[in-house]
């Protein structure tokens, strides 16, 4: 056959003429939704002089369906916060017994809090928590509980205080990570999850720095709690759930004044609750909000304060 032969210019003339195809672009994938509702949930350790049954008729009646459970009760009393307590007699057939006095109430267990000291530069000291932590992932697998809450604990030396503080210096931040994958390996050997919460005058002092902590880990086992309260310091609600989002699975609601050291129950202090609950709907629909730093005497209006704030934010309660 015979050849023609045409210039670039004609070619790029000729594919100028041709129709457009009928193809449809590609749609942009679309942007989740916030949940309309979500989950609250009560600590159990503010309810000291409370049996387990006791509490739990308590909070049904008031339509808590969902706690965070704190061995404080005065029938299960062995919390002990940035240590550890002798739980050998919490033999698998009492802890099931527990679990079971808030089922039958219609109340589920979301977590166990822990909170041991996981930072202390005794290895012996560490080791030793690190044992009462497993043996409450023995408990809670009793119990049908799987999630665990826990701070990394603090440690202060005796005067005078060191130049750069403890928390921050860079040994302690290696051996954190090391000690976070040891206990990333034992929840892997119980199918647990473990979540840490930050504090702004503790080792995981911001959103950001919890999240480079969580990333070093490497776990899918170790995730986080998110209590607005204690980091307002450092961060805006809208900066601790751009750090945190896909590590969270709980939230604490309690408050806290600006420059204070001090929590307090939610409605008392600068927490935005509406912006907070906006936020969780948002970033994190599934995870519990969780009232704390409430007892008897003030959890009703720390409840009303949060289902208001859940009502003004055009959300309702799941």
């Amino acid at each position: 056959m015979p050849r023609h032969h045409i210039t670039r210019r004609q070619a790029i003339q000729a594919v100028a003429t041709l129709p457009l195809l009928a193809a449809r672009p590609v749609a942009a994938a679309p942007e989740s939704k916030p949940a309309s509702s979500l989950t609250i949930g009560m600590a159990t350790f503010g309810f000291r002089d409370y049996t387990n049954r006791q509490l739990a008729e308590e909070l049904a009646r008031e339509g808590i369906r969902v706690v965070q459970l704190f061995l404080s009760q005065s029938d299960s009393r062995y919390w002990k916060f940035n240590g550890r307590a002798d739980v050998s007699d919490m033999t698998p057939q009492r802890s099931a017994a527990i679990a079971e006095t808030y089922r039958s109430a219609g109340i589920s267990i979301h977590s166990i809090g822990v909170y041991t000291n996981l930072i202390h530069p005794d290895e012996a000291e560490r080791k030793a928590n690190l044992a009462y932590f497993e043996a409450m992932m023995g408990i809670g697998e009793a119990m049908g509980v799987r999630t665990f809450i826990t701070e990394v604990g603090s440690y202060h030396p005796d005067k005078p205080e060191p130049r750069m503080p403890y928390h921050f210096q860079e040994d302690v931040w290696k051996m954190m990570v090391a000690t976070g994958k040891e206990l990333a390996a034992m929840a892997e050997r119980h199918q647990a999850t473990v979540l840490f919460e930050s504090s702004f005058n503790n080792f995981l002092a911001g959103a950001k720095r919890t999240r480079v902590f969580l990333q070093e880990v490497g776990s899918p086992r170790i995730r986080a709690l998110l209590d607005p309260a204690n980091v307002l310091e450092i961060n805006d609600l809208g900066e601790m759930f751009d750090q945190l989002a896909p590590w969270i699975d709980c939230l604490h609601a309690k408050d806290r004044k600006l420059h204070s050291d001090r929590g307090v129950a939610a409605g008392l202090g600068d927490v935005d609750y509406v912006q907070f609950v906006t936020l969780a709907a948002k970033h994190t629909p599934k995870a519990p909000l969780i009232l704390e730093y409430v007892g008897p005497k003030d959890y009703k209006q720390a409840l009303a304060h949060l289902r208001g704030a859940i009502r003004k934010a055009g959300l309702t309660e799941r």
